[in-house]
């Protein structure tokens, strides 16, 4: 029974000493300890069992249980401690909340005084701000007041002062007193409920009116649009009515501007009327003579008249060009067939200097009207351009060549260029077929030139140049080009391209197409360039319209098939020793000697021509790399044709045969510095080609020097050196060790069956994905296969 109350004594201490996990973790920051007695998860078995862990720690059980209940005793010595000093704590508790009530109770009574106290001084700071309020308003008021009275004192007196000055025509006094009036006005703008008020807005209206109508009539009658121009220079009404203008409505500067300014070139329409003789291109530089004389004629007279920033000149030399370009299309549409291609280039070498002058005198402001913009330069400057005379600006004096002669280019911020030169476009049609024809006659020519001379013969200096016609078109094209850049850079520009295109074919074709590469090269690169200039010449919309990429196609094909002709002529001097080596007897050689006379004949051409090519392709190192690639690819694979119909082989022959393949293995991993002082190591891609096609023609020849018997061991031996599943190989190498029909039948069965199968997936055709030898291994193997040949020798 004892031991069962002691049992539930201890359940139920367990579930009343049962913490959650946060308190028990707090607990074990609060009072680390290393105890297992101190464990939230404490098991009494397992710590029994480690203080007992085997029977003989048994006999020290009285020890345990002892120490055990001294823990047991002071840790009750420690709880009664603990419990008895915490009796008077809720007393003291009380006590000291009780305190603190009270103090709590005192400060709430000063923070009231304190609120009240508050309160008291921010009604008293309300009553002294409201005071002062209405002090700063009845200031603001009462200067708002005087202000506005003074400034309708002055709009009456203004008023009636400008009614009396308008009537006067005291202009001077009312282009200060008008905008003076305007400003003031300005502030009574929210006061035209009033009656007064609004009728004074309504005088000023009507004076500025009057103003408009009166300085109107007053330049009608000074430069009226009908009979001669008004004798003397103009008078100090007109200069200070142009002032009045500036502040009125801008549709009076306007129609000022624009009756003087016909008014001013009436005459030039007179003169240069389309039925006149004058009118012609052939007298274009009249034109712009007289233009220069009325806008020195207009700075002498009526410069001091306008205000400076109207840009009285600037205006009527645009409105001149406006005119000339209308009246010049318009001609040119009338005689259109009379149009030359020299009389053309004339006028617009003669416009083009025209607006270039134009850019030198006038900033081009005019041309978008930027109000208030003046000009830099005095209207009275002795540096007019104008003043400077042009030799020979009759069209009679002009020689013909001249007119040809490429102009500087247009400076690229010149705000008239196009101004007039602009009618001429729809017109250089003439000009594009004009250089078509020259074109045309210019390759006709060049043709000849190279039929009569003949192409320069390569490895000579000549041959190594650029030939004299490429020269001569590229300069002829540049030429062009800026010709036409300056004539326009819209859609002519894409027409002469268009020209450019065809005649580089024609170049291309009929004159580079077999000769050296070299020479194609360096056209292409003069492609290139041509290109890159017609893009800076051209509008900037039209950019993408040129592309020369059709032509450097057409030139690097040529290229192409000079370098495959390259690569013939030498395979065609390799062939005969190619096909005397297939029919020499291989079966009757009886020893292994130097390489074979076919080799060296082989090697023979390859430094006759190897050389001679380099030498020509030096400034284009990677024309030579194809033509030594091509040449390979082309080489090897008829190599390897060849020594099939060497056939039947004996050992020693296939030996020799090995031995002269290694030869040639040597030469053309050497070809792109063979004969060259200078040693220099070949392309990695072009060794890479050398050395596999050239390791299988050794495979090949190492199958025929391996004996066919036991067949199994030959069939697998031949799929491990050449990995190739094709039948039609396998039978060559049996032609090739001189096998019987009936033997290459069981070999060929015995093959099929040996074939691994291929993967899943796989197309099944005959090819073979075998492992081939690094060149190092066949490289050490070619050696081993020499000193053989050394011992027996």
């Amino acid at each position: 029974m004892m031991e069962e109350e002691e049992f539930e004594f201890a359940e139920d201490l367990e579930a009343i000493l049962h913490l959650t996990p946060e308190v028990q973790l707090a607990i074990e920051q609060v009072f680390p300890s290393q105890d297992p007695l101190d464990r939230a998860d404490f098991n009494a078995v397992e710590y029994i069992n480690t203080l007992f862990p085997t029977e003989q720690s048994l006999a020290n059980i009285d020890d345990v249980v002892n120490k055990i209940r001294l823990k047991i005793r002071r840790l009750d010595d420690n709880i009664r401690t603990v419990v008895r000093g915490q009796t008077n704590v809720g007393q003291d508790g009380r006590q000291a909340l009780e305190e603190a009530q009270i103090a709590i109770q005192q400060l709430f009574g000063k923070i009231k005084d304190i609120k009240d106290k508050a309160e008291k001084s921010e009604q008293m700071v309300k009553e002294i701000t409201r005071d002062i309020k209405q002090l700063d308003h009845a200031k603001r008021h009462l200067t708002t007041s005087i202000t506005t009275l003074n400034h309708l004192h002055m709009l009456v007196g203004g008023v009636d002062s400008l009614e009396a000055m308008t009537r006067k025509r005291q202009y001077g006094e009312v282009a200060n007193l008008l905008q003076g009036v305007v400003n003031v006005l300005e502030h009574f703008h929210k006061y035209m409920g009033i009656p007064q008020i609004r009728q004074l807005s309504e005088r000023v209206k009507a004076a500025q009116s009057e103003l408009g109508t009166q300085i109107l009539a007053d330049f009608e009658e000074a430069f009226p649009s009908q009979g001669s121009k008004r004798p003397g220079g103009p008078s100090n009404v007109l200069r200070d009515a142009c002032l009045v203008a500036n502040v009125l409505d801008p549709r009076i500067k306007q129609e000022i501007i624009k009756k003087f300014i016909r008014q001013h070139l009436s005459e030039y329409l007179v003169l240069f009327q389309e039925n006149q003789d004058v009118a012609w291109l052939d007298k274009i530089d009249r034109r712009y003579a007289w233009i220069k004389r009325q806008l020195l004629d207009y700075e002498e007279k009526y410069g001091r008249m306008f205000p400076e920033e109207w840009c009285m000149t600037e205006r009527i030399a645009v409105e001149f060009c406006h005119i000339t370009r209308a009246e010049l299309a318009k001609v040119m549409r009338t005689r259109a067939k009379e149009i030359e291609v020299k009389l053309l280039l004339f006028a617009i070498q003669r416009t083009t200097n025209f607006e270039g002058l134009l850019a030198k005198r006038f900033t081009g402001c005019t041309l978008t009207d930027v109000p208030g913009q003046k000009r830099p330069d005095s209207p009275l400057d002795p540096t007019n351009p104008f003043l400077e005379d042009e030799p020979g600006e009759e069209a009679g004096t002009e020689k013909d060549e001249d007119l040809t002669k490429p102009k500087k280019p247009k400076a690229p911020d010149n705000p008239f260029h196009g101004i007039v030169s602009k009618c001429f476009e729809p017109h250089l049609y003439v000009y594009i077929e004009s250089q078509d024809k020259n074109l045309g006659e210019l390759i006709d020519r060049f043709v000849a030139d190279f039929r009569a001379q003949g192409p320069p013969k390569a490895g000579t200096e000549e041959g190594g140049a650029v030939l004299p016609s490429c020269a001569d078109l590229f300069v002829y094209y540049k030429k062009c080009m800026v010709q036409c850049s300056q004539l326009s850079t819209g859609e002519p520009m894409i027409a002469l391209t268009t020209i450019f295109q065809k005649f580089l074919r024609e170049y291309a074709w009929k004159i580079l197409s077999g000769n050296l590469v070299q020479r194609v090269h360096h056209v292409n690169s003069f492609i290139h360039s041509l290109e890159e200039k017609l893009k800076e010449k051209v509008d900037k919309v039209l950019v993408e319209r040129i592309n020369l990429t059709g032509e450097m196609d057409t030139f690097s094909t040529v290229i192409s098939n000079s370098i495959q002709l390259l690569v013939q002529d030498l395979d065609a001097a390799c062939d005969p020793a190619l096909t005397a080596m297939s029919k020499m007897p291989w079966q009757s050689v009886e020893h292994v000697g130097d390489q074979s006379p076919y080799v060296t004949s082989i090697i023979m051409h390859i430094k006759q021509n190897v050389p001679i090519i380099r030498d020509n392709l030096a400034s284009t190192r990677k024309y030579f790399t194809q033509f030594c690639i091509k040449f390979t690819n082309s080489f090897i694979p008829k190599f390897i044709n060849h020594l099939f119909r060497c056939k039947p082989i004996s050992m020693v022959g296939a030996e020799q045969l090995l031995l002269d393949t290694h030869s040639l293995k040597t030469v053309l991993l050497d070809l792109p510095s063979i004969g060259s002082q200078v040693l220099r190591k070949a392309p990695a891609s072009y060794t890479k080609i050398v050395v596999k096609g050239m390791t299988r023609a050794e495979m090949i020849l190492k199958v025929v020097m391996a004996p066919h018997e036991p067949p199994v061991v030959f069939v697998d031996n031949y799929i491990k050196l050449l990995a190739d599943g094709n039948p039609e190989t396998f039978q060559k190498i049996l032609d090739m060790k001189g096998l019987k029909r009936s033997e290459q039948s069981s070999m060929l069965e015995l093959f099929r069956q040996r074939l691994p199968t291929p993967p899943s997936g796989a197309d099944g055709g005959p090819s073979l994905s075998f492992s081939t030898p690094t060149p190092e291994q066949e490289s050490s193997r070619i050696r081993k296969l020499e000193k053989l040949i050394k011992k027996r020798l």
